[in-house]
């Protein structure tokens, strides 16, 4: 079985890049996935240059902060330029989906002049795998060449998706360290594991509700050993 362990949320804080890196160099961490809004984004970088063997995808933002777009993207924000939108799930009219694109595009595009090497699509709050937006997630993965975190929606393009499935278990009351023996049990060839280590700093915990259980995940995430007939990929 090849198992990718992915950490969210790179860039939203120091505390989190941070996290993010040490489980990565100290722990099972392959992959992270890089937020363009955040608040710590420069700092990310660096460090993701200074650390070659992590690899870096994009983390989509489409409910938290404000879009990097500030001219095209009039309906998907409120009053105080923030998006609108929260991580339920919304119908979306043909035109918000239009600059829904035109944002992810933007947002690609400011990976891409960092000049690390973009390794995948996801997004934050999986707001990728709303149905309204599959047409969109597909043309970005086509145009830029890049697979996908496994979504629903998507499940009938496995051409385009990272792995066969996604984990999102290793969350609050879930975290433990019986992950690969948890995971040695499906019947799939890959799946990524859906991780958030940190340093919880005050940026976090101003933003987001999601905190010490973030630390919880660092310390496991550098002690689990990877079990024989696993790849971490």
């Amino acid at each position: 079985m090849k198992i990718l362990v992915n950490a969210d949320d790179f860039g939203l804080t120091k505390g989190i890049n941070e996290g993010v890196i040490d489980a990565h160099i100290n722990g099972v961490v392959t992959r992270t996935t890089l937020m363009m809004n955040g608040m710590a984004v420069e700092d990310a970088i660096k460090l993701a240059k200074e650390t070659p063997s992590l690899k870096v995808g994009i983390h989509l933002t489409l409910s938290f902060g404000k879009p990097l777009n500030k001219l095209e993207t009039n309906l998907l924000t409120n009053d105080s330029g923030h998006f609108k939108y929260t991580s339920t799930e919304v119908s979306l009219t043909q035109t918000e989906i239009e600059q829904v694109k035109i944002e992810w595009t933007t947002q690609i595009e400011e990976f891409l002049k960092t000049g690390l090497t973009l390794d995948h699509i996801d997004s934050h709050h999986h707001v990728h795998g709303w149905q309204d937006l599959k047409t969109v997630v597909q043309e970005l993965s086509t145009q830029y060449n890049l697979p996908v975190r496994y979504t629903e929606s998507l499940k009938d393009k496995p051409e385009q998706l990272l792995t066969e499935n996604l984990w999102l278990n290793f969350y609050k009351e879930g975290i433990n360290d019986q992950l690969f023996e948890e995971l040695s049990s499906l019947p799939y060839h890959s799946i990524e594991v859906m991780v958030h280590p940190a340093v919880v700093d005050t940026d976090l915990r101003q933003i987001s509700s999601y905190t010490d259980f973030r630390e919880k995940e660092t310390q496991i995430l550098k002690t689990l050993k990877v079990k024989e007939g696993i790849t971490l990929i």
